[in-house]
């Protein structure tokens, strides 16, 4: 039996002292409304409440152990409202891996649309490019252009991502104007390594 209902329901009953008025709030059955102050009274080793059929109140050893336990009740119900806050605007750090080239006035925009709608929200941006192990690492999200993810990853795709290939009018007249990946062979290239000296 779940013993934190339990203690709700022991301290409604006592609050309201009825049974059948909370079993009807909690949508419980009068029955399991009763088992469960049963079973507050069974851990304890004490009767908390006394009960005929009129009347329902707490025992001494019930007022004393209410007392304690209450603001613990309480301190849960405000974490639980807190929690649920918390839960409708996102706030705290969130810690984003990417590779240096999505540093571009256009994902910025991104960036500053996505501060707008949630302010509490800091934003830790590693544009390193390195290969970052998210769980050891405490990123939250990585952002990458790949063909295939390592196993227990979660992706979404956000769109497609196209390299064009593109030369300077020099090389061009240099090495002349490819129409296949072939006629490029031999020819120099700046290429975009994802891989770190300590790598």
């Amino acid at each position: 039996m779940d013993t934190l209902l339990s203690l709700r329901v022991l301290a409604a009953v006592a609050e309201h002292k009825s049974f059948a008025f909370v079993a009807d709030r909690l949508g419980l059955s009068p029955a399991m409304t009763s088992k469960h102050v049963q079973h507050v009274e069974a851990r304890v080793g004490a009767r908390l409440l006394n009960r005929n059929s009129r009347n329902v109140s707490l025992t001494e050893a019930g007022a004393r152990y209410l007392e304690t336990v209450r603001p613990l009740l309480e301190g849960l119900e405000d974490a639980e409202a807190q929690l649920s806050e918390t839960s409708l605007a996102p706030h705290g750090t969130l810690t984003v891996s990417m590779p240096v080239w999505m540093a571009n006035p256009s994902f910025a925009r991104i960036i500053a649309a996505y501060h707008a709608e949630n302010p509490k929200v800091v934003l830790d941006l590693d544009l390193s490019g390195r290969k970052v192990n998210l769980v050891e690492e405490g990123v939250d999200l990585a952002l990458r252009v790949a063909m295939a993810l390592d196993d227990g990853l979660i992706a979404r795709k956000l769109a497609q991502v196209e390299f064009p290939l593109v030369a300077s009018p020099a090389f061009l007249d240099r090495f002349g104007r490819p129409k296949t990946v072939d006629d490029l062979s031999g020819a120099p290239f700046l290429l975009y390594n994802v891989r770190t000296p300590e790598q």
